[in-house]
């Protein structure tokens, strides 16, 4: 078992007063066999109402409202998680899923039909012809497919942390082989659509040597539904399976839906705030 600590500031700063829309905030650690929360402190300035709640994922949501103007706003959250997972390897999947191409069980395709679907329509026939230059579009182990694809973007695409908001469509992705890791994952969910394998976007954190310095920040990557095995982390930054270096805060059909701080103001067009994020993750001592 692992502990980690998480720590992840945002705040914005406003030249004048500005009133504070309400806002939703996905900060806290997805919950599971595998991960169980220790401890967890939300702080957040100035005064403000506080909702909790699970969205149609079952996302942990957190949702704020404010009682006046304020020239700030800074969101403080401190999580200390128990990973349990050690061996990201250790499934099954069902014998009529191990060769790609399948078709999921009937009880199954209902619930999967929205994470079949393609967020970006207009691409596919570029996510066409990059599969089709691998050769993967033929008979093979599914893993194996999977496990292909995450290391191609990985070793073949140069990773470039991105400031301006939003996903970059899978076809610049592939037009310029360069992107941030919420790129490279929507990337990789396109084409797993495309093949017809369920996929979602998952933002969280990444445990590493430098993030335990302050160098860390949040992290994107995607999971793949395997029969037998359920929903398998890729991450096509680095081209790992997802194990306990990888804490999942929230999953998504599309990769905008998940932003960890997310809200509106009202204010003058010369009010746009100063935003900074620090984040931390870092291994604790063992109980």
């Amino acid at each position: 078992m692992r502990r980690i600590e998480i720590s992840h500031v945002t705040e914005y700063l406003f030249p004048s007063r500005v009133s504070l829309l309400p806002h939703r905030l996905l900060l806290r650690p997805r919950e599971n066999h595998n991960v169980r929360i220790e401890s967890s402190v939300l702080e957040i300035s100035p005064a403000h109402t506080l909702q909790w709640k699970c969205d149609v994922l079952d996302n942990s949501v957190a949702l704020v409202g404010f009682h006046g103007p304020s020239d700030r706003l800074r969101v403080s959250s401190r999580v200390v998680i128990q990973h349990y997972e050690e061996n990201p390897f250790d499934f099954l999947v069902d014998d009529y899923a191990v060769i790609h191409p399948f078709e999921y069980a009937e009880e199954d395709r209902a619930e999967l039909a929205p994470l079949r679907q393609s967020v970006y329509p207009s691409d596919r026939d570029a996510v066409q012809g990059w599969l089709d230059g691998l050769g993967l579009q033929q008979p093979m182990e599914t893993f194996a497919l999977l496990a292909r694809m995450n290391r191609e973007i990985a070793g073949r695409f140069l990773y470039q942390m991105r400031e301006e908001p939003g996903v970059q469509p899978p076809a610049l992705t592939l037009a310029s082989k360069s992107g941030s890791c919420r790129d490279f994952a929507a990337l990789f969910m396109e084409a797993c659509r495309f093949l017809g394998l369920a996929s979602r976007f998952v933002s969280g954190y990444l445990f590493a040597p430098a993030t335990a310095a302050g160098n860390a920040s949040t992290h994107a990557w995607a999971e793949a539904y395997l029969p037998g095995a359920g929903w398998i982390g890729f991450d096509p930054t680095s081209g790992e399976v997802t194990g306990n270096r990888h804490i999942a805060v929230a999953v998504a059909r599309h990769p905008e839906a998940v932003p960890p701080v997310a809200g509106s103001y009202l204010g003058s067009p010369d009010q746009r705030p100063v935003m900074t994020v620090a984040v931390r993750v870092s291994a604790l001592a063992a109980l």
